[in-house]
């Protein structure tokens, strides 16, 4: 599909289809005024008669409309204003859009005069419009024997006002590429375990590489992690035959001497569990473990595309959680890259196994922030369910730099603690600390363990197991954290050239 940004008199607009806002109550917006002007009233009389209300997502497609040079004309319901949330623009969209595929249309033109969400800034509006629109022609295909049927529609236009071009360019730009940073995180996550493990995560960092002169990256294989001391993370796959990987993909944006922002993803491929064996329901849905890592390779891919102009390293810790006669054991203690010994408690906490040995390996870059991003714990659905991610950090400045991000985005965060009053549920009696706290602040618990090896630089955790896939009919990946994960860095970006 094409997008594209225009202004012009929306009733001499060629196009298979028109749209424009009605608001609730049956109040037309102004560009659909201008066209109830030219069509002599036309809009209005449907109005009148009651066929559309306004309500959101509503939709009525008319045709034949007098002096109007579009096929057809589609009136789309927007709501109250002051009830026009990033939930409900969500969900305009999806209308707008199912009714476009339903009708095999090929091009539409979309005048929705800034009405389509509360605010007023038609930057952030056509970035989430072009995001939502994207995620909803996303169709999975990979392992189908028939492949999905492309798109009928090819070109989307959006109408706005001469002096709004500018601003909506650059909103459409930058939502193409979250949108695609996003479908690729979804395809990554959707990929099968045994399709997408931690190889074919390497090989699709290094075509990556391949495929922007800004971009270089380093695999560490199970030799080079062994050697830098990496056990905890080793300790994870030591049950299957999948081999373990450190992915090193480093974005140079920036000056030379400009300290990176570095994203860690938990890249676990397919989680059993391991001797502490999960139970068998929904265990499919362990192929979603690695949405971490997913959700680095997809922002990697979005800011490359919009070359901002900052330096970022994305790191993913990838491994495959499995039983076997070689796999870790309850009790078994293991030394980090750090030199701390853990206690691993119970094989199913793997996760911050893995991000530990990760967090330790990129001190070496001196860091302005580092970010790690998990399906850490099951913990965090029962405090937030599948609406906002959880973010904990020892700087209240990144925390709060994140959530304001989140907000902007419409990928929401919530802060929890990290008092030291948690830290001593992770007491050993035989190693520095164990893996898990018990069943008291689970999420909170495994970010404390996770602080521990972050205490030379400012980090922030973001556990995204309520949000990183959905379950029932629309089974899938989501592509969150993608959204938070760039504007965060587009506004770090926006303030490092600001300084410069």
């Amino acid at each position: 599909m094409e997008f594209e940004i225009i202004s012009s008199d929306i009733s001499t607009l060629t196009t298979e289809c028109l749209v424009v806002g009605v608001e609730e109550t049956s109040i037309l917006t102004a560009s659909a005024q201008l066209l109830d002007k030219a069509c002599e009233g036309a809009i209005q009389a449907v109005l009148n008669d009651g066929d559309i209300t306004g309500k959101a997502g509503q939709c009525l497609v008319l045709r034949n409309l007098p002096n109007i040079s579009a096929k057809r004309v589609l009136l789309l319901g927007l709501g109250t204003q002051k009830k026009r949330t990033d939930t409900v623009h969500k969900s305009i969209i999806k209308a707008l859009f199912g009714q476009i595929k339903s009708n095999n249309i090929t091009d539409v033109a979309i005048a929705l005069d800034d009405k389509v969400n509360k605010d007023n800034d038609i930057y952030r509006q056509l970035r989430l419009s072009v995001q939502n629109a994207c995620a909803g022609f996303y169709q999975y295909d990979e392992t189908k024997s028939t492949k999905a049927t492309p798109p009928v529609l090819q070109n989307i236009r959006f109408v706005v006002a001469s002096d709004q071009v500018e601003n909506a360019e650059d909103g459409l730009l930058d939502g193409t590429a979250v949108a695609n940073g996003m479908s690729i995180a979804r395809e990554l996550g959707n990929l099968p375990g045994n399709i997408c493990t931690p190889t074919y995560l390497s090989k699709e960092a290094l075509d990556l590489a391949d495929g922007y002169d800004n971009i270089e990256c380093e695999i560490l294989d199970e030799a080079a992690m062994h050697e830098l001391g990496m056990h905890c993370l080793l300790s994870v796959g030591t049950g299957s035959a999948e081999p373990s990987q450190l992915i090193v993909i480093k974005y140079s944006g920036g000056k030379t001497d400009e300290q990176p922002h570095v994203l860690v993803g938990k890249g676990v491929t397919f989680d059993t569990g391991g001797i502490s064996l999960k139970p068998g329901a929904a265990m499919d849905e362990m192929k979603f473990d690695m949405c971490g890592a997913a959700s680095v390779m997809g922002t990697m891919h979005a800011i490359a595309e919009m070359e901002l102009p900052m330096n970022v390293i994305g790191v993913i810790a990838a491994a495959e959680n499995m039983p076997s006669d070689k796999a870790t054991k309850p009790g078994d203690v293991v030394t980090t890259m750090s030199g701390k010994t853990v206690e691993i408690l119970n094989t199913d906490a793997e996760g911050r196994l893995v991000l530990c040995d990760a967090l330790t390996y990129v001190e070496r870059f001196n860091p302005k922030t580092v970010i790690d991003i998990a399906t850490l714990t099951g913990a965090v659905i029962v405090a937030l369910g599948h609406t906002a991610s959880a973010v904990m950090s020892n700087s209240d400045a990144l925390a709060n730099e994140l959530i304001e991000a989140g907000e902007y985005a419409a990928d929401r965060t919530w802060r929890l603690p990290l008092w030291d009053e948690y830290q001593e549920l992770l007491d050993s009696n035989f190693a520095d600390i164990a893996n898990i706290g018990g069943p008291a602040a689970g999420s909170i618990t495994a970010a404390c363990f996770l602080a521990r090896f972050t205490e030379k630089y400012d980090w922030a955790h973001l556990d995204i197991a309520g949000i990183a896939w959905s379950k029932g009919k629309e089974k899938g990946a989501s592509g969150r954290a993608v959204p938070i994960l760039c504007q965060y860095l587009m506004n770090t970006a926006a303030d490092l050239q600001a300084q410069r």
